[in-house]
């Protein structure tokens, strides 16, 4: 009874995984109070896996991450990088995807594709080639470098915690990096001679236009007394400016741009513009973006507010909503100082028009209202703006930190959890950070998720469960082989990473595979490694972060990563079904 229990809760959770409708977190935590209460598990070892070493690293992490990010390093990076790619578009491709593969395999792969995505796009648009062709493999190619290492994703980092908890000794830093580098590069070649003729060309017509349609849409005051009254509309100081001006809206009237249009006192102009000209017009005298002054009217101090790039998520409930009916300022905490779309078609006011899943809103705010956004999984920043010289400093400073961690821990000379830890406290020591922001930027989700299952995991084995499914799973496969089984194992993983989190997959077939090889009296190890590279490997939807961040950005469709993914998933599952044998053999 109490395996069927478990494993009625696993169904449960894997259908609540995939709706979404209930947080990933409440979830857990559900089901863990669920086998207590059933008295599968002790309150002790339900909420053991929360103390465990693997929650702190992670926890150490997101901090480090966060403030590389604030502190403008990443982003710095990710535009010289960019530059240096070529321009040759095979060429281009493999070397950014190599990049953005090596620089993943260190760090947060979500954050590696919001780094690049505006470099990337830029370039992009500069060489006239449609970004779609560019922005599907970028995010393809962060998620396959956090292969690389155990710390390349936090999926990696969970399963090593999970076998420790199930007896097995923890992974190593590069225990599986050969076979991680195996993976990236073959899925480098992939996009380059296979993908790059299936990825879609949905963005011809803005790469013809080159930096032009990349500008973004906002509505600018003129003030009184600015020296751009009477001037007409299309020989005015915005060109100076190098904005085009679109529509003038006075007196509650609109009006196309007109060669003899002559600006007038509290005309709102609707201009295009690239985002650094759009942040300069807030020290411009006699004119200011429309949402500002709205809100200083109002009393609102926003002299310390950041300002970011985001794009909105697929699965957001602005979706199909315009700013003004899904009071977007009091429910992010964030005002909307600029939109860009990509046919650049806009119908409305700003505040009136409808968001469709894809647009880029150029934001500002509280830097902590932005992790929250991100959180709720409205939306995903893109680069943020406003980085010092003074805090890049200390971000490089806080870099060198990081890079000098993973070489000791790397060695064992300090251990893992000690070392980022250490550089995380640094993070904010060194105000690379502030201590609240450190906080919010943890994933406490991701983090109640990977504790909850390793409990999860401790009661399908207490149970039975666990042997039971896995005694079904080779009684089904065992005529075929212990390497059938294995390859069983893995494209569950593949299946199961669709409507879970790629974590929270492994971490649910994890238990039950290792089961099945106890069983068999083969190599564990090599089931759990087999495991966590075809969760890690898994593209076929775009419902990982580092995917949705690019969706819109490339105009992509649900049909376009299934057709491109799929294949790219398939070839992965193959290298890891020929190398995991080969380095861990099954027997």
């Amino acid at each position: 009874m109490e395996a069927w229990i478990v494993i009625g809760l696993l169904v449960v959770a894997v259908i609540a995984f995939a709706t979404e409708k209930i947080s990933v977190d409440l979830v857990t935590l559900t089901m863990l109070c669920v086998l207590v209460l059933c008295g599968i598990l002790r309150a002790d070892q339900a909420f053991a896996g929360f103390g465990d070493r693997v929650i702190i690293l992670l926890a150490a992490i997101f901090v480090i991450g966060a403030a590389l990010r604030e502190t403008g390093v990443l982003d710095l990076m990710g535009g010289v990088l960019a530059q240096t790619f070529g321009t040759q578009p095979k060429r281009l491709m493999m070397f950014m995807m190599a990049v953005v593969g090596g620089v993943s395999a260190f760090m947060n792969n979500t954050t590696v594709t919001a780094v690049f995505v505006g470099p990337v796009t830029g370039l992009a648009r500069r060489l006239k080639i449609p970004p779609s062709r560019l922005l599907m493999p970028l995010a393809f190619a962060s998620l396959l470098g956090g292969t690389c290492t155990l710390i390349g994703t936090s999926t990696n980092v969970a399963v090593s915690g999970a076998i420790s908890k199930l007896g097995l000794k923890p992974f190593t830093m590069f225990e599986f990096t050969a076979v991680g580098l195996v993976i990236l590069f073959t899925g480098i070649l992939y996009m380059v001679f296979i993908g790059t003729r299936l990825v879609p060309e949905r963005d011809r017509d803005a790469a013809s236009g080159g930096d032009a349609m990349r500008e973004f849409l906002a509505e600018v005051v003129v003030l009184p007394h600015s020296p751009l009254i009477g001037q007409e509309a299309f020989d005015s100081d915005f060109s100076a400016l190098e904005f085009q001006v679109l529509k003038i809206r006075r007196d509650d009237q609109q009006y196309d741009a007109a060669p003899h249009l002559r600006f007038a006192e509290g005309d709102v102009v609707l201009v295009a513009g690239k985002v650094e000209n759009l942040i300069k017009v807030k020290k411009i005298e006699g004119i200011d973006i429309l949402e500002d002054v709205t809100l200083r009217s109002s009393g609102v101090d926003m002299r310390d507010a950041q300002v970011a790039e985001v794009v909105i998520a697929p699965r957001s409930g602005f979706v199909g909503h315009s700013l003004r009916e899904g009071n977007f300022r009091q429910r992010t905490g964030l005002s909307v100082l600029a939109l860009t779309r990509g046919d650049r078609a806009l119908t409305h006011h700003m505040a009136d028009e409808k968001l469709r899943a894809g647009d880029v809103l150029l934001l500002q705010g509280p830097s902590e209202r932005f992790r929250a956004v991100e959180e709720g999984g409205e939306m995903l920043v893109m680069a943020q703006h406003q980085f010092s010289a003074e805090s890049r400093r200390r971000g490089f400073m806080l870099l060198g930190a990081f890079v000098l961690a993973v070489l000791l821990s790397s060695f064992d000379w300090v251990p893992d959890t000690i070392a980022f830890v250490i550089v995380a406290l640094l993070a904010v020591l060194t105000r690379c950070i502030k201590l609240e922001n450190a906080y919010a930027n943890i994933d406490w989700r991701l983090l109640i998720l990977i504790g909850g299952m390793m409990a999860f995991g401790e009661a399908m084995k207490s149970s039975g469960a666990s042997a039971m499914v896995a005694d079904t799973i080779t009684t089904l496969l065992q005529p075929w082989g212990v390497f059938a089984v294995f390859a069983g194992f893995c494209l569950l993983t593949i299946l199961l990473t669709q409507p879970m989190s790629n974590a929270a997959a492994a971490l649910v077939v994890l238990p039950v595979a290792l089961q099945a090889a106890a069983s068999m009296g083969v190599n564990q190890r090599a089931f759990a490694i087999g495991v966590m590279l075809s969760a890690s490997a898994s593209v076929l939807t775009p419902f990982e972060p580092s995917c949705i961040l690019v969706y819109g950005p490339g105009k992509y469709r649900f049909a376009d990563f299934i057709k491109v993914g799929g294949g790219l998933t398939f070839v992965m599952l193959l290298v890891v079904l020929a190398l995991v044998p080969l380095f861990w053999p099954l027997q």
